[in-house]
């Protein structure tokens, strides 16, 4: 097996998660290789811009920001929380559930981003053409939906110490919030925010029996089936005709077998009499002489 066909074999092994957090991984080695070698900005077409006017020339945008990243540490914070909370919330919940408040979570991010930005630009952002990259909005919604949902779930830190998931929640929202106040990136603490009302909005609803991702889950299925390659298998349904003499072969095959069993029995009667079979045999015969 060659190294790319060892590498193949692995992220085909990895769940879905797993998977996102090696296309994240991956696009960043691209980007970084394609703008310190090359002196190619690619990912200009997939940041998401403050402007609304430049939003609408790429609206794909609104998602593939969360693919991208500012640097190696912002990227590190981000899969390593993705990581964690994803095995949390997929231990209790169906994959595609999780993934649904992730994905959502982005989008949420980048509208509050796009809408505060465009309310008024320069006195909020200090600029009208900023742009915004990371996984920190779905990251922040699947936080806040853990936290809401299972405030009781723990994470286990430096194998020393366990610390409630709703805790942590609590410490970076008040720091987001803090940090919004002084003015600091504060597009990126708005998409932050976007991404707890998100979170704390689906596990409320949840509660009530009610998975509010559901509609966007069917519309991303029929996103991706798009994608998927057409099948030339041709589905052959077997005749009514052909099932009847099946079944008529194997009602004469278990009558050939009783009939055996019978025969077997009445020689061992002849041979021993009557008392020498089984009780079993005995209850065997009883019924078999009730059938006929």
């Amino acid at each position: 097996m060659t190294t790319i066909e060892s590498l193949k074999y692995r992220y085909n092994n990895l769940d879905v998660f797993g998977k996102i957090i090696t296309i994240n991984a991956v696009v960043f080695i691209i980007d970084v290789i394609l703008t310190s070698l090359f002196r190619l900005n690619v990912v200009k077409y997939f940041v998401l811009p403050a402007n609304f006017g430049d939003f609408i020339t790429q609206p794909w945008s609104i998602l593939t920001y969360g693919f991208l990243h500012s640097g190696f540490f912002h990227l590190l914070f981000n899969m390593l929380f993705l990581f964690y909370l994803s095995r949390v919330a997929s231990n209790l919940f169906r994959t595609k559930m999780v993934l649904n408040i992730y994905l959502l979570g982005i989008l949420a991010g980048g509208m509050a981003y796009l809408g505060v930005s465009n309310i008024d630009p320069t006195n909020f952002f200090g600029t009208k053409n900023g742009i915004m990259v990371g996984a920190s909005a779905g990251v922040s919604a699947l936080l806040m939906f853990v936290a809401v949902y299972m405030p009781n779930s723990e994470i286990r830190l430096f194998n020393t110490f366990n610390v409630r998931w709703m805790h942590i929640a609590i410490f970076f929202v008040a720091m987001d919030v803090f940090r919004l106040l002084l003015g600091i990136n504060q597009g990126g603490y708005v998409a932050h925010v976007g991404g707890y009302i998100l979170g704390y909005y689906y596990a409320k609803q949840l509660v009530k029996g009610k998975d509010i991702g559901l509609g966007f889950e069917r519309m991303m299925d029929s996103f991706a089936s798009w994608f998927k390659p057409k099948s030339n298998l041709k589905t052959v349904h077997r005749s009514k005709r052909s099932a009847s003499k099946r079944a008529s072969k194997s009602k004469s095959s278990e009558k050939n077998d009783k009939q055996k069993k019978i025969d077997a029995i009445l020689d061992k009667i002849s041979k021993s009499g009557y008392e020498s079979l089984t009780s079993e045999e005995k209850a065997f015969l009883f019924d078999a002489s009730k059938d006929n």
